[in-house]
């Protein structure tokens, strides 16, 4: 299994284990409220997913640029939902 997959499999198991719906996950990742995630609350993410806090910024990074379409560099619901489904593929 690659880095990336074992990272994202990290992600799966927080948000199945830990939480009803993806949409609950998310909103309990959304400290601010606005409806997107930023770099500090994709940390935290991370963080819960037991990543290590080595590679946690360059996780970040990957994740909003590989699923940020906007570039507003936040991670939308939209965002985070096609993040989601590649994980439950």
């Amino acid at each position: 299994m690659s880095t990336k997959e074992t990272i994202l499999k990290k992600i799966e198991i927080l948000i199945t284990n830990h939480f009803n719906t993806p949409e609950d996950a998310f909103a309990f990742f959304d400290k601010d409220g606005d409806k997107k995630l930023s770099k500090d609350e994709i940390k935290s993410l991370l963080k819960q997913a037991e990543i290590s806090g080595f590679i946690r910024g360059i996780v970040t990074t990957k994740l909003i640029e590989g699923y940020d379409k906007n570039n507003d560099e936040l991670i939308s619901w939209e965002e985070f939902k096609a993040a989601i489904d590649e994980i439950s593929k």
